[in-house]
């Protein structure tokens, strides 16, 4: 078994892998040692990977145990030109995506805090991708540089044109949002006819209804991603 332990920018996410799928999951808002010791206790676990996008955390424990960096080896070839700068959750979701789904174009679509569109080829070479606001950034930065404007969620009855304020915005965001993701997949498909695109993050529910392109979801993808990673440094 292996504990795969990805500190998001909103959750702290603890996933135990048996025989390459996720065979417990837990979730916190900020890194839980006590609930580390509870996993190791409770399952046989061999190996642990960390990936943080905030503070360093350690494991005081003598299980053999990577921190994702930069410098860590990864079974993809980089042809980003900062690696330094890479966010660690872009890295694993191409790294998820070369390694299960062997010998396709991939765009990878993780939707959360942020979304990030990134682009696999056949080849595992990784050569960037897009990064914009979210859809709860988006809703949050209308209330906050606006006077007036309300603070909205998720609505997954919209119409594209808003006959109110609060329709109005609901439309702008999420019909904005959508436009956005799927121009780069059929941008992509024009030059890749068999691109194979998957979603992942916090909102994947809500573009695996609402694309009209035809898309996977895999929730796990960045744990599966840390994974193989871990599997790799062996």
């Amino acid at each position: 078994m292996n504990l795969v332990i990805d500190i998001g920018n909103t959750l702290v996410k603890y996933a135990v892998f048996k025989n390459n799928e996720v065979f417990t999951i837990k979730r916190s808002d900020d890194f839980d040692g006590r609930l580390v010791d509870k996993l190791l206790k409770n399952n046989d676990i061999q190996k642990i990977i960390v990936s943080s996008v905030r503070e360093k955390v350690t494991i005081n424990s003598e299980i053999h145990t990577v921190y994702l960096s930069e410098k860590t080896n990864i079974p993809i070839t980089l042809k980003y030109k900062t690696p330094n700068t890479l966010g660690k959750d872009r890295l694993a979701g191409v790294v998820a995506a070369a390694v299960l789904y062997p010998n396709k174009n991939v765009l990878v679509i993780d939707a959360g805090s942020c979304i990030t569109m990134d682009y696999i080829d056949k080849n595992k070479v990784y050569f960037g991708g897009r990064i914009s606001p979210g859809i709860e950034m988006r809703y949050n930065s209308l209330k906050k540089f606006t006077k007036n404007l309300p603070k909205l969620t998720i609505n997954t009855s919209f119409n594209l044109i808003g006959n109110d304020t609060n329709s109005s915005i609901v439309s702008g965001v999420q019909s904005g949002i959508l436009a956005e993701v799927e121009t780069i997949i059929t941008d992509l498909r024009k030059e890749n006819e068999s691109l194979f695109v998957v979603v992942t993050g916090g909102d994947t529910i809500f573009f695996e209804n609402a694309l009209k392109n035809s898309i996977f979801a895999d929730p796990f993808l960045v744990l599966k991603g840390l994974n193989e990673i871990l599997k790799y440094n062996d």
